[in-house]
């Protein structure tokens, strides 16, 4: 039995949804209650290693549990790239291009030893832990990138969002038109909903002096962690609706 969930547009909607609650719970917990990038950091990771633990000895995909996990990969990834952009003071470009190759290395090792990058489809043990892995590096880069287009870039929050939006549109029309393979759209298209998010969540936060539109940290999560809860009941709904089975006499 599948411990992940279908690809589809809802899985989208959520994973944006899980991003951009990870930005500004990332930033609530490092900013807003001042305990600082790094303290945030390994409190946020040691979440993820426990939800993940939980994650690798379920039997069955739970979604109430994988996305706790996905949320727990961004919100700590917000963190950590912040700590290494701007306490490490690698910088947004830079710390880009490592976390970049981290993940490039990881899908490459994942390919070498199960011959497969499924993201629906995982049969052993050792091809989800290197699935999440990914998932943690690409939702870190997701975070660089983000910040690099809304400051470095000079586009800005609005303008950074805008910039993904149409990349992704074009990843959509690249999965219907052309014949490229599906499982490198789903990398670039799960990379990239994470700096939509990440700039959507600092439009949220940010004051109008900056750009934004001034919720603040706190508003922002509970805002979208309630948008992200309905969804999800709503998909334990679905899974749990008995199937409908054609009887032909």
């Amino acid at each position: 039995m599948s411990k992940l969930p279908q690809i589809t547009l809802l899985f989208w909607i959520m994973k944006i949804c899980a991003t951009t609650l990870g930005e500004t719970a990332g930033d609530l917990f490092s900013m807003t209650l001042n305990i600082g990038y790094a303290v945030s950091s390994i409190f946020l990771v040691s979440i993820f290693i426990v939800t993940l633990l939980a994650q690798l000895v379920s039997k069955k995909y739970h979604p109430l549990l994988y996305w706790t996990v996905i949320l727990s990969t961004s919100t700590a990834g917000t963190t950590m790239s912040d700590f290494m952009d701007r306490t490490l003071g690698l910088g947004y470009a830079m710390g880009s291009l490592l976390l970049l190759s981290l993940l490039m290395i990881t899908l490459g090792i994942w390919y070498q030893t199960e011959k497969s990058l499924s993201v629906t489809d995982i049969k052993t043990p050792r091809a989800e832990i290197f699935y999440w892995i990914a998932i943690l590096f690409s939702n870190t880069l997701g975070t660089a990138l983000g910040d690099f287009l809304a400051d470095d870039s000079g586009l800005g929050f609005l303008g950074g969002a805008l910039l993904i939006s149409g990349v992704l549109g074009v990843i959509i029309l690249a999965k219907y038109f052309t014949k490229v393979f599906p499982i490198i759209l789903f990398w670039l298209a799960f990379v990239l909903t994470r700096p939509f998010g990440a700039t959507f969540g600092d439009l949220l936060t940010k004051m109008p002096e900056k750009g934004g539109l001034g919720f603040g940290t706190i508003g922002s999560s509970l805002v979208l962690f309630t948008i992200l809860a309905v969804l999800v009941f709503y998909t334990i709904r679905k899974q749990s609706e008995p199937k409908k089975v054609l009887v032909l006499d």
